[in-house]
C-alpha cells in the first residue's frame, strides 16, 4: 500500500552479504569508517572519502532497474544543483544495487555526484547493512558529523522541490498525504484522525499532539536513538479514507490510533474528547507494551 519501492531479494543479490547473512553483525560503525576509500565521479576521476568531511551527505541507495529509483534520480539531480548553488556543503554518495557493472555505469552517467565503485562489493554491502536497507530508492541524510538527520530523504526531496527546508530535520507532526504515506511503513505511527476538509483545519490537531511528539523526540535524541513513534494528523480526504479502509478503522472523528504496518497491528483509543493527557497516556502505554493490539 502506497510503497513504490523496489524490495531486495537475496536470490537477486548474491553479492550482498548483508542480505544472505554471510557477514556477522559486529555492530554499527561510524559512516566515515564504513565509507572509507576512493569514490568515483562520472568523469572517471576519483575522490577520497575524506573529502566528505564537514559536509552534509546524502547516501543514495538506488539502481537503474528500479523505476521509482529512476524517477527520483531525475528530481534529485535538480535538488542537488539547488542545494550546491545555495552555498551548502553537500555531497551525495551513490550506493548501487545494479545487477551489472554496465548498468551501473549507464545509470551513474546521469548523476553529478560521487559513487562507491561497483567493484567494491564489500563496501556497498557494509553501507547497506549499516542503515538496514530493505528497499530502494532510499536517501539517507547525514549531518557534518555523520549522524542521521533523516531516513526519509526521498519524501523530503519530493515534497520540497525548492529545497527550502534543507537539510530536512524531522518535523514532530506530519499532515498525512500521498507523498509521505510511505512513512507509515517505517515503524509504528500515531495517527489522529479529525473532521477537517479545508487547508488549515488540521492545525488545532497538530498543536494538540505536537508538544508530546517534541518531548518524545528530545528524549530519544538525547540517547542518540531513533524516535520509536512517528506522529501524523489526518483529515477527511481520499488518503485518509484509503488508510481507514486498509486498516479497517471506524469512520469516527476524532479518532486516536497507533498503526504498526510491519506487525499488521493497530491500537485504537476511541474517546469522546481527545486531550493532551489522553494522547500522552496512550503513547506511554504503547511504549510500555501495555496495550492489546488488534489485527490489521
Amino acid at each position: 500500500m502506497w510503497v513504490l519501492n523496489c524490495e531486495f531479494s537475496s536470490n537477486l543479490f548474491p553479492c550482498f552479504p548483508f542480505l544472505s547473512g554471510l557477514e556477522f553483525p559486529w555492530g554499527p560503525k561510524p559512516f566515515a569508517e564504513v565509507v572509507a576509500g576512493p569514490l568515483l565521479r562520472n568523469n572517471r576521476q576519483t575522490a577520497d572519502s575524506s573529502s566528505l568531511e564537514g559536509h552534509y551527505v546524502g547516501v543514495y541507495f538506488s539502481a537503474h532497474w528500479c523505476p521509482p529509483c529512476r524517477s527520483l534520480t531525475r528530481v534529485l539531480v535538480e535538488s542537488y544543483r539547488i542545494i550546491k548553488e545555495s552555498g551548502h556543503k553537500f555531497e551525495i554518495v551513490f550506493v548501487s544495487a545494479d545487477r551489472s557493472e554496465e548498468s551501473f555505469k549507464q545509470y551513474f552517467s546521469e548523476m553529478p555526484w560521487l559513487a562507491v565503485p561497483y567493484s567494491d562489493e564489500a563496501r556497498r554491502s557494509r553501507l547497506n547493512r549499516l542503515y538496514g536497507i530493505q528497499g530502494i530508492p532510499t536517501l539517507i541524510l547525514l549531518d557534518a558529523d555523520g549522524h542521521v538527520i533523516t531516513r526519509q530523504g526521498r519524501v523530503e526531496v519530493l515534497n520540497d522541490p525548492e529545497c527550502r527546508l534543507f537539510p530536512w530535520h524531522p518535523r514532530p507532526v506530519l499532515e498525512l498525504s500521498e507523498a509521505n504515506a510511505v512513512q507509515l511503513h517505517e515503524g509504528p505511527c500515531l495517527v489522529l484522525f479529525v473532521d477537517a476538509e479545508e487547508e488549515g483545519e488540521l492545525e488545532p490537531a497538530k498543536e494538540l499532539i505536537q508538544p508530546i511528539a517534541e518531548k518524545l523526540m528530545a528524549k530519544y535524541k538525547a540517547k542518540e536513538e531513533e524516535t520509536p513513534l512517528l506522529f501524523f494528523v489526518a483529515g477527511e480526504d481520499d488518503m485518509s479514507d484509503s488508510l481507514r479502509d486498509y486498516t479497517n478503522l471506524p469512520e469516527a472523528a476524532p479518532l486516536l490510533t497507533i498503526l504498526d504496518m510491519s506487525a499488521r497491528a493497530k491500537y485504537v483509543r476511541d474517546v469522546e474528547e481527545i486531550t493532551p493527557a489522553v494522547v500522552e497516556q496512550f503513547v506511554n502505554e504503547f511504549l510500555a507494551e501495555k496495550l492489546k493490539p488488534e489485527p490489521i
